[in-house]
């Protein structure tokens, strides 16, 4: 593959925390990719998910659609090495924007992704002299007040409770698993569903998965799993969250069960949604995994070595780079006016699209006899030409 556009480590002369900025790829001058921050972030992971995010921004081009406004961008990420709970994480947020506002200024569009809320990115990049963390697709749009106002409004929806930004990249994730169902002729109802993390993907995973019929048996969150075979109350947990995605044992119900934190892995599920932090399942632990698919809605949680050994048994893995790019592309939807600061708008809109993505892949991978993810990068190989062929190349 080739070497990355732009590839840097930013140490915070404070409190000597590391930094990334990787840019893979640009298209029309920029590139999007969210911003990460955990204790144990190294460039080599951000590499990885910079090249994630132009496979998904390319997965979602659609060269015979005269129509979209939505053009997809090139591929970027950030990642911060530093436990976000920690007192400094603050401040070393806000200092690694300033250093890396030249980028955010000029190429790389960033949001919220594992560790931050948009509330606090929004925050820091304010505090750190930055007009907004997307500024940098501003030239790009036909009318900058209008669709900033537009992304603004969509940002105020909330749906029972839950604000419409965090809901849209668990609908994706949720749809792809429902479209490999169908495609499988698996009734929706009572299949069962694992998910490690109940933060905002892993959240709202669980609710439209609930709500389509399944039964969640099983959410895993920092403190452990809670399990129950009959079905978790999934609405009650949600409610019971903090801003980490921890709930609060109160809520649970006399036949809930308090088991280990990598329970989650070993339940009997159909479904097992990975949807918290990369690397989750290795060689050694996939052993114990019993589902018959893995909805990967987390970035890079099947380690490569594990996914091999996961086919050998029959097990389908539906790749991240599919699975959870609803987020991204819904940001690029509101704002270029694909879709409006509606709810069921933008639901409908990305129900059809991972539909259409997952349908596109499974059929790639009969034809290819290959894996759902190595058939989403024969896509993206297909793609990435035209794109350049058309936008130009930034290399």
């Amino acid at each position: 593959m080739p070497a990355p556009l732009v590839s840097l480590t930013w140490t915070d002369h404070v409190t000597g925390r590391r930094g990334y900025l990787v840019v893979d790829r640009l298209v029309r001058g920029v590139s999007s990719g969210g911003l990460r921050m955990r204790e144990g972030c190294t460039l080599d992971e951000v590499t990885g998910l910079a090249r994630g995010m132009t496979m998904k921004e390319a997965l979602h081009f659609d060269a015979g659609n005269e129509r979209a406004r939505y053009i997809p961008l090139g591929g970027a990420k950030g990642g911060i090495d530093c436990d976000p709970r920690a007192p400094e994480a603050y401040g070393v947020l806000v200092r690694y924007l300033r250093a890396v506002r030249p980028y955010i200024e000029s190429v790389w569009t960033t949001g919220e992704d594992l560790g931050l809320t948009r509330d606090l990115v929004d925050r820091a990049a304010a505090e750190a002299g930055l007009v907004s963390s997307v500024q940098a697709v501003y030239p790009l749009l036909d009318d900058e007040p209008a669709a900033r106002r537009r992304l603004a409004d969509a940002f105020a929806v909330t749906v029972d409770g839950i604000g419409l930004d965090e809901l849209v990249g668990g609908c994706g994730v949720a749809e792809s698993a429902l479209a490999a169902l169908d495609r499988a002729g698996v009734a929706h109802h009572g299949v069962r569903v694992s998910v490690q993390g109940l933060g905002t993907m892993g959240g709202a995973t669980a609710r439209f998965l609930a709500r389509a019929g399944l039964k969640v048996v099983a959410v895993a969150d920092i403190k452990g799993t809670l399990a129950n075979p009959a079905g978790l109350d999934i609405e009650a947990l949600l409610g019971a969250r903090d801003a980490y995605g921890t709930v609060d044992r109160s809520v649970l119900r006399e036949a809930d069960l308090e088991l280990p934190a990598d329970a989650w892995l070993s339940v009997d599920a159909d479904l097992l949604v990975p949807a918290a932090v990369s690397y989750a399942i290795d060689a050694s632990n996939q052993s114990r995994i019993k589902a018959r698919w893995i909805v990967e809605a987390a970035n890079m949680p099947v380690l490569p070595e594990a996914e091999l050994l996961l086919t050998e048994r029959g097990i389908t893995v539906l790749p991240d780079v599919v699975v959870n790019s609803a987020t991204n592309a819904w940001w690029w939807w509101t704002l270029f006016g694909d879709v409006g600061a509606d709810a069921e708008e933008a639901f409908a809109h990305i129900r059809r699209s991972m539909r259409a993505l997952i349908e596109l892949m499974l059929v790639r991978a009969e034809s290819d006899t290959s894996t759902p993810r190595a058939a989403a990068h024969a896509l993206v190989a297909d793609r990435l030409p035209v794109m350049a062929e058309r936008f130009g190349w930034y290399r």
